[in-house]
């Protein structure tokens, strides 16, 4: 038997779900992929644009893995976190080495592809297959904890109770439990964010543990904002901003120029080669990777 909540949030995103290409029923299991790897920690309307182009020029994962991994960090532009078009990389040559240039359906194989995690296998397999798993972003997450737990927020790992209580929850209907997923995903996006939840909103406001508890603040560690200015993040950027703009290697003057503390520089552009985002060629330049 379903629980309580399936109807009404099932109701609510039918009438309220965003038109992202990702959730289109023709939708391949590769663009599924792309999607949430680029969703990670990065807004939608960001990621709209680059995943369109990206999908325009790969699309299927043989001919991304046929191109050097340096065109994937290219592409990705400012999306963030770069590591990120390495790893579809990766995955791309595992899925045409292993599976025949097809997404694998099963759980356990998408797990197996390089960079996969829990939450990323669990979204591509309910998302593009239609398979009943729980998939646990920080959306859901939050969620959960008013809803069932009555926490403002959910605790800062994820926890083996928030598990089994979003296994719990999963319709037994393998395509609604999908559903059901994003459904919730989507209603942590729309209404019941981190900072200003549109509680008036929530088709299960009824029966929220959290607004029956009158609401109370979060107890836990203190939730530090992420910075960027001043931080090495941003020096990364920077530098590989210059890479991916040039048509060919650069002098090392060119990246010398865009970041003034010299140390922090290096330190920066050191850690770039060591991710494998940049290669430091025999003659003293830099390209990105072959």
């Amino acid at each position: 038997m379903d629980s309580p909540y399936t109807d009404p949030i099932l109701d609510w995103y039918d009438a309220n779900a965003r038109d992202l290409p990702w959730r289109a029923p023709d939708a391949s299991p590769w663009g599924v992929l792309v999607s949430e790897i680029m969703l990670q920690q990065t807004p939608v309307a960001r990621v709209l644009p680059v995943w369109h182009a990206w999908l325009e020029r790969w699309p299927e994962p043989a001919a991304l893995a046929a191109e050097a991994s340096g065109e994937a960090v290219r592409a990705w532009g400012r999306l963030g976190y770069p590591r990120r078009a390495l790893r579809l990389h990766e995955s791309a040559r595992a899925i045409v080495e292993r599976h025949g240039g097809r997404v694998p359906e099963s759980h356990e194989d998408l797990l197996a592809l390089p960079g996969i995690g829990a939450y990323t296998a669990a979204a591509v397999a309910s998302f593009a297959y239609r398979q009943r798993h729980a998939v646990l972003d920080t959306n859901v997450r939050r969620v959960l904890a008013r809803l069932c737990t009555g926490e403002e927020y959910p605790p800062k790992s994820q926890t083996r109770a928030e598990v089994r209580l979003a296994e719990s929850l999963l319709p037994l209907d393998p395509p609604t439990a999908a559903r059901w997923s994003v459904a919730v995903m989507e209603l942590g996006a729309l209404v019941c964010t981190a900072r200003s939840p549109r509680c008036a909103d929530c088709p299960v406001l009824d029966r929220c543990a959290w607004q029956d508890a009158g609401r109370p603040a979060y107890s836990g560690p203190p939730r530090r904002g992420q910075t960027y200015a001043g931080t090495d993040r941003q020096c990364r950027g920077r530098l590989l901003a210059v890479l991916r703009d040039a048509a060919g290697p650069v002098e090392k003057p060119l990246l010398d120029v865009v970041w003034a503390d010299a140390v922090q520089r290096e330190r920066a552009l050191d850690a770039l080669i060591s991710d494998g985002l940049v290669d430091p060629l025999d003659d003293g330049r830099y390209a990105l990777p072959a």
